[in-house]
């Protein structure tokens, strides 16, 4: 890589660019919608501990990442970029630390890899722009591991207190359950070097007393919140302690099903192997030859340089997939152990099946991915072709020049893929996800709703998933079941958002009520066949309202 250094360069800006060109977007699925409105809740209530959606508690997740969002919300005002902009930041220090915990451990080849592998995995592209916990995640866990794999190998103040401020954030962040990634990931190591009882020595306590100290604002904000208030409904019943909840029902209650959010259907143990096919692309297959080619030294007792990242990254990987909580972005927190895995294979020299194997499943993408965005672009025909079209003058060029000037073919290959990619993705975050984001309906109906002549009336929403209406919305907006809209009655001048579904339900039930205005909603978010073709797009539109008593 070092003799390619302008090429690594330039893979790495454009790499930033596409990570970060979404940054402006409007929301299109929901759950950024309820994690802003959140942090918006908190900025108007002046209240940080406290955690609200649609003026009711709201026990789900802990408090870290409401807390930056807060904090940017604070600095630069309420917006979709401000609500961004913190998860973008961690994301960042993600590419740091997995640069800074590759290099003390492999060659800076392999390093500069692993950080241009994680640049472009698929549904980390994705989720920068669709921002949820993972980024915060994905930093706050590789960082965790770097400084313990530091204090490791020399008990120093500086790594014991950033080893037990990151271990707590990411606690405070998800749950208990990350420890099986950051601690699984020493043992693994303390295993491999068979200095397993290492794990009770006073430098180690020392660390897990501190990140339990760092960890009690969550457990007081919990407290304030719901602890104190037994009267507090919650869940549909009274005496919900936050703190249990916290430690117990939302980390093994989840686990085994038994808490007060439960999984119906039960849990694929395959889910995340044939998810990592889409969610790792491209290095997925790569990904998991590496996986192979680890195991077969561990087996025949070669060294390895490290087994942080195994370990770790597995081990978490395994608990996910036993449980019956399964979501693909669940992935995304181990995406830096898994390029600092796979990026050794990326250009040492391997059998030749091997070779073969690396060549195949890394053009198989670099091929597939710009014929599949052309074949979208030609079936959505957005208005304007001017993104579409700097995206192939731009990554064409790049293509032409990595052909013409990179000689040796892993290095090509490698180069190419990464192209391959971030031309895929510049196209999906400035054309495909704007579009669809263009049909949410809640948007249009917040900032109708935010006009003048409704100044005095009150917001409501009849679905606790319309979060982007709740977002987007200048004042407050309550909730009010379907079932109970038909026997409310409210004092004064009020909006209600309703989506097709629950007028027809409305209009069966013979509920009195007056539509206000009429906007066009895509009711998905999963972007379907249906919709990229804009011949059947009609097909899946509906319709969404405001509508008053």
């Amino acid at each position: 890589m070092a003799n390619y250094k302008p090429f690594y360069i330039l893979l790495s800006v454009v790499a930033l660019v596409v990570n970060f060109i979404g940054i402006r977007a409007d929301f299109f699925t929901d759950d950024p919608g309820l994690y802003a409105s959140i942090a918006k809740n908190m900025l108007y209530r002046h209240d940080a501990l406290q955690l609200f959606t649609y003026n009711t508690d709201w026990l789900d997740k802990p408090h870290f990442p409401f807390w930056a969002i807060l904090v940017s919300f604070k600095l630069f005002g309420v917006s979709a970029w401000a609500y961004r902009l913190p998860a973008l930041l961690f994301f960042l220090l993600s590419l740091l630390y997995t640069y800074l915990f590759t290099r003390r451990f492999y060659t800076k080849e392999i390093a500069l890899a692993a950080v241009l592998i994680l640049m472009t995995a698929q549904h980390l592209l994705l989720s920068n722009l669709d921002v949820r916990a993972e980024p915060y995640l994905m930093a706050l866990i590789i960082g965790s591991i770097y400084h313990i794999a530091r204090y490791n190998v020399k008990a120093t103040g500086k790594h014991l207190l950033l080893a037990a401020l990151l271990t707590a954030c990411a606690i405070m962040t998800k749950g208990i359950f990350v420890i099986v990634a950051i601690y699984g990931a020493l043992v693994g190591q303390f295993i491999a070097q068979k200095k397993i009882l290492h794990l009770f020595h006073p430098k180690w306590l020392l660390l897990y007393l501190l990140t339990f100290l760092l960890t009690i604002p969550e457990l007081y904000a919990l407290y304030v919140q719901f602890d104190a208030h037994p009267e507090k409904t919650v869940f549909g019943r009274q005496n919900v302690s936050g703190i249990r909840w916290f430690l117990w029902d939302s980390q093994f209650g989840r686990f085994i099903n038994q808490g007060p959010i439960q999984q119906k259907k039960g849990g694929d143990k395959f889910f995340f192997v044939h998810t990592l096919l889409w969610a790792f692309l491209p290095w997925c297959l790569l990904f998991y030859y590496s996986l192979y080619q680890t195991f077969k030294s561990i087996w025949r007792k070669v060294k390895l340089p490290e087994y942080y990242t195994l370990s770790g990254g597995l081990l978490l990987l395994l608990l996910f997939s036993l449980s019956r909580f399964q979501l693909p972005f669940y992935t995304n927190i181990l995406f830096p152990l898994f390029a600092i895995i796979t990026a050794p294979y990326c250009f040492k020299q391997l059998t030749r099946s091997g070779e073969t194997y690396r060549k195949v499943v890394l053009l198989l993408f670099a091929i597939a991915l710009p014929l599949i965005i052309v074949a979208i672009h030609l079936l959505a025909k957005p208005a304007s072709n001017l993104y579409f079209i700097v995206a192939l003058i731009l990554f064409g060029s790049i293509a032409a020049a990595i052909i013409i000037k990179v000689k040796e073919t892993p290095y090509k290959i490698f180069m190419l893929t990464c192209c391959s990619v971030l031309f895929a993705n510049f196209y999906l975050n400035t054309v495909i996800f704007p579009l669809v984001a263009s049909y949410n309906s809640q948007i249009p109906a917040a900032k109708y709703a935010n006009r003048p002549e409704f100044s005095d009336a009150r917001l409501y929403s009849l679905r606790m998933s319309n979060n982007s209406f709740q977002f987007y919305s200048n004042k407050p907006v309550e909730f009010i079941p379907l079932e109970r809209f038909k026997d409310f009655k409210p004092a004064g001048k009020t909006l209600f958002f309703a989506s097709q579904a629950s007028v027809d339900y409305l209009n069966n039930t013979h509920a009195d009520f007056k539509i206000i205005r009429s906007f066009i909603d895509y009711p998905q978010e999963n972007v379907l066949p249906k919709f990229i073709n804009v011949a059947t797009r009609g097909q899946v539109l509906s319709k969404a309202y405001l509508i008053s008593k």
